[in-house]
């Protein structure tokens, strides 16, 4: 297959300059047409009260004010709890959950995609079977174990269920299948352990999968908090993230929605930095570390 793949790469493209025009300007409409909400929002974080409820409503601010930020702070300044604290919460689940799930990840699939061991097949099965369902669906037997482990009210009612999330693993192993068990035989030959194998040779081959997850998992971590989960589960307001912090806000009132459009800009702005800065590297190791039998 991957010899079919370069052939096709090496035939010769034959198109004419006005198709190639042509895609480009599609193209260019697509990623247009995407960036409309982010260019929204950055529009609206900026815009004066007055601007912000004019009809018919404009799209690009006229006149560019921080004053929705400031206002943010000023609330939080008087608030008990300072905005230090929510961004230090959402910061500490998001890294060890992001980080756990990864490593956790990685190695539960690391034997289900290269050894045999018996009833992997089976075990596969009910990992892609919990694929269907919706975390709404597991909201309650996640809160009744927390419950009986006594982590309710505590950070890790939050990072431990990250943790065990299927879609890591169901992409971890896709991943490490298409590592040639040849390459896995001669590292055995030359007398490399399997925990030498597995940090190693392995994880560096399977780089794009990784990335790929630790963008998934700290953008879904990142926005907890303020759903049924971040509710049920921490009472403790100095143990709340910001996405709660910030959701209060919006049930604040009418007049506090400029405030709220700089909230909503601050939490959108790290998941798509980490995004972007992510993206270059999966997409370069991804074009480098295509390996098959």
């Amino acid at each position: 297959m991957q010899l079919q793949f370069r052939l096709r790469r090496e035939k010769k493209v034959n198109r004419s300059m006005p198709v190639d025009i042509a895609i480009f300007v599609l193209l260019a409409a697509a990623g247009a047409f995407m960036a409309v909400p982010f260019v929204f929002m950055i529009s609206t974080a900026l815009k004066p009260l007055d601007e912000m409820f004019l009809f018919p409503p404009t799209f690009i601010v006229r006149t560019p004010t921080l004053d929705n930020f400031y206002d943010l702070f000023l609330i939080f300044a008087n608030s008990w709890v300072p905005l230090s604290r929510y961004i230090f919460n959402t910061f500490f689940v998001a890294f060890l959950g992001t980080a756990g799930h990864v490593i956790l990840a990685s190695m539960a699939a690391y034997p289900l995609a290269k050894m045999n061991i018996p009833g992997k097949n089976f075990l596969f099965g009910l990992v892609v079977l919990s694929l269907m369902f919706a975390s709404q669906v597991t909201s309650i037997p996640t809160y009744l174990t927390m419950t009986w482990v006594g982590l309710l009210n505590t950070y890790w009612s939050l990072i431990f269920p990250a943790f065990a999330t299927s879609l890591g693993l169901f992409l971890m192993k896709q991943f490490m299948e298409q590592i040639p068990d040849s390459l896995l035989e001669a590292a055995k030959i030359d007398g490399a352990s399997e925990y030498r194998i597995f940090w190693k040779i392995v994880m560096p081959i399977v780089k794009p999968a990784w990335l790929t997850l630790i963008i998934f998992s700290f953008k879904g971590l990142w926005g907890t908090g303020s759903g049924s989960q971040g509710a049920s589960y921490i009472y403790s307001e100095q143990l709340k993230t910001m996405d709660y912090a910030f959701s209060q806000i919006l049930s604040g009132g009418f007049v506090r929605s400029g405030p709220m459009a700089a909230a909503a800009l601050i939490m959108m702005i790290v998941p798509v930095a980490i995004f972007i800065f992510t993206q270059s590297n999966v997409i370069q190791t991804m074009s480098t570390s295509g390996m098959k039998d």
